[in-house]
């Protein structure tokens, strides 16, 4: 008798695990896009306010299944299709233990300790996983600190709480299978978060190597981003040698890199920290030959990489092959590569080689040393010397006016696409510039920029032009100055509202004062709400720094520009 029920109970937890799997891997596509759904709702946030929850179309889907797939459960655990599925009906707060009494001939106390020693460890457990997936979709961002916001914490301490009642009261079979698909989401979750740790930016998050403990100066990131015609992309000039050092900067699902060192002797490979070749990536790309993996996301990859023949290293970005028929992306990932070959100067990234291999667009980019900026205030706080904040502002001013020179708008100037090198400042991440008479490219799920960076005209349905890059150097400036942007706030709706309504956070202003009351004006004047009113692009950001129309000084040559931005950088300790 006792075989016989122990032989029921297995074949009824088979008989539960076995269809719960099975339609668990066939939806698996359809949790894959709502897992992305949040790692973009988190990317659009910035790391800087806390991410909308948001509901796709995915995510309606992955509901619709839960509640038809329980619906079903339960229809097959009430049909006595198998001896044993009596028990698995039962519940926490409801299961008395007579089945197992009956069945095992046991007191009815010790069957229903039975019961919860078996039931209770399983919703623990289904609960501990949960927590798990959400942190890991969270920390997977363009900051970890997506995951810390207490408005974060305490959405997901309700949710928890839900589905805590909601396991003490379904049937344990039901539990059982929320158990098992939360085992793949939390897998599933892990395979296409970046290796190594965590951020995000939209075209590709990329995720670190881990640095050694006297290594956390060097690093690399690099970005992948949007283009105009699948299979296509524009011929780039040939580039001088890549200048040595370690930080390649990542717009893909943002992530970084360590390398062994910050420092950048003439003629020396950076020392990066990279992961090994997986068996089922690609060796060579495009000539290109491949020596780890700096980072990856749900979007692309970023390898260290060395031309057959050549010494110098390069971080090659490209997509990854599942995401070839995906046209915005490719789009992205073209506009990037044209819009850096048109673009050069000392203030901006340098495309060393872009095209296609076996139809997979790839963009060969410079190594830099350093870090971006946010991370920068992440690790060692705001910008206390006024000369390297002031350098730091009239560089980027410098970078959007050869920008703005050519007819476009970069769209999303933020701490994470500024990168902090040993040489100054270098604007990153053109994927979703815009010619500001042209197409206008956005975001996967959502318009271009990101929040708390974005002027007031782009939530409207007028033109974007460069006063909007205008906005959004003020908005950076004021981030090194004071650590946050000057529009942060605890939510979606209170960020558009200081946007467009109230102004920017006084005391973030007031730290950009302390250190230059003279930039202070200009960021002031920068943030005006009328684009009309604002320095009109960064040539006018270059001559409101630089002219001194006290002494009736006219603005200074390119070359006094950039000797003033060197001996300011030479303040800022990297």
């Amino acid at each position: 008798m006792a075989e016989y029920v122990e032989m029921s109970l297995g074949m009824s937890v088979l008989a539960v695990a076995g269809p719960t799997l099975v339609v668990r891997l066939v939806s698996l596509p359809l949790l894959m896009r709502a897992q992305q759904g949040v790692r973009e709702r988190v990317s659009a946030a910035g790391g800087a306010t806390v991410p909308r929850p948001g509901v796709s179309a995915a995510a309606l889907g992955e509901l619709a299944l839960a509640f038809v797939g329980g619906i079903g459960l339960l229809l097959w655990l009430t049909s006595d299709v198998i001896p044993g599925f009596d028990l698995l009906l039962q519940s926490i707060a409801t299961g008395d233990g007579r089945t197992l009494a009956f069945q095992f001939g046991l007191p009815l106390a010790t069957a229903r300790l039975w019961f919860l020693g078996a039931a209770i460890p399983v919703l623990l457990v289904w609960l501990g996983l949960w927590i798990l997936t959400q942190r890991s979709l969270l920390t997977a961002g363009p900051s970890a600190q997506a995951w810390t916001p207490p408005a974060v914490r305490l959405r997901l301490a309700a949710l928890l709480a839900l589905r805590l009642v909601l396991g003490v009261f379904l049937p344990a079979g039901l539990v059982m299978a929320a158990l098992l698909c939360e085992i793949v989401a939390l897998v599933a979750g892990g395979r296409s978060r970046p290796a190594g740790g965590g951020a995000t930016t939209t075209a590709v998050a990329l995720q670190p190597a881990q640095p050694a403990p006297d290594a956390r100066r060097a690093a690399a990131a690099a970005a992948v981003t949007q283009p105009a015609q699948p299979g296509h992309l524009p011929p780039v000039p040939s580039a001088p040698p890549a200048q040595p050092g370690a930080y390649v900067s990542t717009q893909v699902d943002r992530g970084v890199g360590a390398g062994a060192d910050g420092s950048a002797a003439a003629g020396v490979a950076p020392q990066i920290a990279y992961q090994e070749l997986r068996p089922n990536e690609p060796r060579t790309i495009g000539g290109y030959r491949l020596l780890g993996r700096i980072g990856a996301g749900g979007m692309g990859t970023v390898y260290l990489a060395r031309r057959e023949g050549a010494v110098t290293q390069v971080a090659l970005k490209t997509i990854h092959p599942e995401l070839l028929d995906h046209a915005e992306l490719l789009q992205r990932f073209e506009r990037e590569a044209e819009v850096l070959a048109m673009v050069s100067g000392a203030y901006t990234a340098r495309v060393l080689d872009s095209g296609v291999d076996s139809g997979r667009p790839y963009l060969a980019m410079e190594l830099l040393d350093g870090r971006p900026l946010d991370v920068h205030l992440r690790e060692q706080g705001p910008i206390r010397s006024p000369e390297a904040l002031k350098a730091l502002a009239l560089a980027l001013a410098v970078a959007l006016s050869g920008v703005h020179r050519l007819g476009l708008v970069h769209r999303d100037l933020k701490p994470a696409n500024i990168m902090l090198t040993t040489a100054g400042p270098r604007l990153l991440d053109f994927g979703i510039a815009a010619i500001v008479d042209g197409t206008r490219l956005t975001r996967t799920g959502g318009g271009p920029g990101t929040l708390t960076y974005m002027a007031p005209e782009q939530f409207g349905d007028e033109r974007v032009g460069t006063a909007a890059d205008v906005w959004a150097w003020a908005c950076c400036v004021v981030c090194a100055a004071h650590g946050t942007s000057p529009f942060s706030a605890t939510s979606t709706g209170a960020v558009i509202r200081r946007i467009v309504d109230t102004g920017p956070e006084p005391a973030a202003l007031a730290a950009v004062q302390a250190l230059d009351p003279a930039l202070a004006a200009a960021v002031t004047r920068a943030l005006t709400a009328d684009p009309a009113a604002r320095p009109a692009d960064g040539a006018a950001l270059v001559e409101l720094l630089t002219a001194d129309r006290a002494q009736e000084r006219p603005m200074p040559d390119a070359q006094a520009v950039r000797e003033q931005i060197t001996q300011g950088w030479r303040t800022l300790a990297l």
